[in-house]
C-alpha cells in the first residue's frame, strides 16, 4: 500500500513539474483566494508533503494546497518574490539570506531524513559499502571505475565489475545537494577546498538531473551510475542504497532511525541554533547515518490575509504534530520533542497585519 501511494505521488510530481511552470505559479499566487495555499521547494520532502496535504485536506475540505516540487533553491526564490505562501528547503537560510528577504521569515524544522547513495550495479552480491574518502573520490572524479582499489578495500570479497562510474547529481539549486556537499566538505579537505558546499556547486564530474526524480532516472537508466537522492525515490524505483562508513567505524545503511540518531547527537547544538547541520555525527553516535539532514518550512512571519494565514498556521501545526507519524511511514525521521517545542514557539509568532493569529 505504501509503495503504491509513493508511486502515484512521484508520478504526480513529474506531471506537476511539467504542468505548472513559473508563469502559472505567478498567476495562481496573484489570483488565489482565502482558501488557496501555494508552496514550493524541496523535492526531498515532496513525498511526505504530498501525503500531508492529502490528509490535511480530508479534514479541511475548504482548503486547497498546491505544492510545487521545484527544488529548495527554486522555493527560496519563489518565497523571496512573494509568489508563494510558504517554501520548503533542506538548506536553512543563513543570516545573510534572511537579510535579503523582503520581510521577516520564520524557519521551522518539519522533518528529517537520510540522503541515500544509490547505484546501478545489478550483479552486486551484497549492498555496496563506501568510506567517506571513497565517496569523495568518486564525486571528485578521481575514482573512475568500479574496479578501483579504494572500492575493493571498502568491499572485501565482493566482485565489483570492471565498469566505468557514471556520476549523477542535481542540475538545479537543491537542499539535498546542500546536505550532501556539507557532508563531503566536513569529511574531505580536498572537496572543501575545490568544491565546497551549498544548494548549487560546480561539480567536477557527472551528469545533472532535475530534481530527485531526475537523478533517480539517470541512475536507473545507466549501468554503473551512482547518485544521491531521498530514500523514498530509491525505494520506489527498487534501487539499492549504499552503507556509508560513520565516525564510529560502522557501515550504516540509510534509515529513519539512523537520521534520528544523527539528530540526537547534535541535540545541544540544535537547541542553540535549529540550523545546525547534522552530518558526520561524532563516534559516540554509533548507529547514526552520516549523511542526514533536517528539512525546513520557510514562512513569512507576517501577511495581510488573516483567513489564509490561519489556514497556513493550522496546516503547519498538523505537520509538526500528528503529521510526524505519517512522515515516519514514508522513511522520514520524526522531529524530536525538543525541536517540536521550538517549532511551536515560532509558529505562535505568526501574524496577519501585525496581529497575532487566533488559535483554533
Amino acid at each position: 500500500m505504501r509503495i503504491h501511494f509513493v508511486h502515484s505521488l512521484l508520478l504526480g510530481g513529474l506531471l506537476l513539474a511539467v504542468g505548472c511552470g513559473p508563469s502559472k505559479s505567478n498567476e495562481k499566487a496573484a489570483n488565489s483566494d482565502n482558501n488557496d495555499l501555494i508552496g514550493a521547494g524541496s523535492t526531498f520532502v515532496y513525498p511526505v508533503m504530498t501525503k500531508w496535504i492529502s490528509t490535511f485536506q480530508q479534514s479541511h475540505p475548504e482548503v486547497r494546497i498546491n505544492y510545487q516540487s521545484i527544488g529548495s533553491g527554486g522555493g527560496i526564490q519563489q518565497l523571496k518574490k512573494g509568489l508563494v505562501d510558504f517554501g520548503a528547503s533542506d538548506a536553512a537560510l543563513d543570516d545573510n539570506q534572511l537579510k535579503e528577504m523582503p520581510a521577516e521569515v520564520i524557519q521551522l524544522a518539519e522533518s528529517a531524513g537520510p540522503v541515500c547513495i544509490t547505484y546501478n550495479l545489478p550483479n552486486l552480491s551484497k549492498p555496496l559499502q563506501l568510506s567517506d574518502a571513497t565517496l569523495a573520490g568518486i564525486f571528485l572524479g578521481k575514482i573512475k571505475n568500479w574496479h578501483d582499489s579504494a572500492l575493493k578495500k571498502d568491499n572485501p570479497g565482493v566482485g565489483l565489475p570492471d565498469t566505468a562510474i557514471i556520476v549523477a547529481h542535481r542540475s538545479e539549486g537543491s537542499g539535498t545537494t546542500n546536505i550532501f556537499t556539507t557532508y563531503l566538505s566536513e569529511v574531505n579537505p580536498e572537496w572543501q577546498k575545490q568544491v565546497g558546499k551549498g544548494i548549487a556547486v560546480s561539480w567536477p564530474v557527472g551528469i545533472g538531473g532535475k530534481g530527485s526524480e531526475g537523478v533517480t532516472g539517470v541512475v536507473k537508466q545507466s549501468p554503473g551510475a551512482i547518485g544521491y537522492v531521498e530514500f523514498t525515490y530509491a525505494k520506489e524505483n527498487n534501487l539499492p542504497v549504499a552503507a556509508v562508513h560513520n565516525k564510529a567505524g560502522k557501515y550504516v545503511e540509510p534509515s529513519a532511525e539512523g537520521a534520528t540518531a544523527a539528530i540526537d547527537a547534535f541535540s545541544s547544538e540544535l537547541a542553540k541554533d535549529i540550523r545546525t547541520p547534522i552530518v558526520d555525527p561524532p563516534a559516540s553516535a554509533t548507529d547514526a547515518y552520516p549523511i542526514s539532514g533536517l528539512t525546513f518550512l520557510l514562512v513569512p512571519k507576517d501577511g495581510q490575509n488573516a483567513a489564509k494565514r490561519e489556514h497556513l498556521k493550522e496546516f503547519i501545526a498538523y505537520v509538526i504534530g500528528s503529521g510526524q507519524d505519517e512522515a515516519q511511514q514514508l522513511y522520514y525521521a520524526k522531529i524530536p520533542d525538543s525541536l517540536k517545542q521550538q517549532d511551536e514557539k515560532l509558529l505562535s509568532q505568526m501574524t496577519a497585519g501585525g496581529q497575532i493569529l487566533a488559535s483554533r
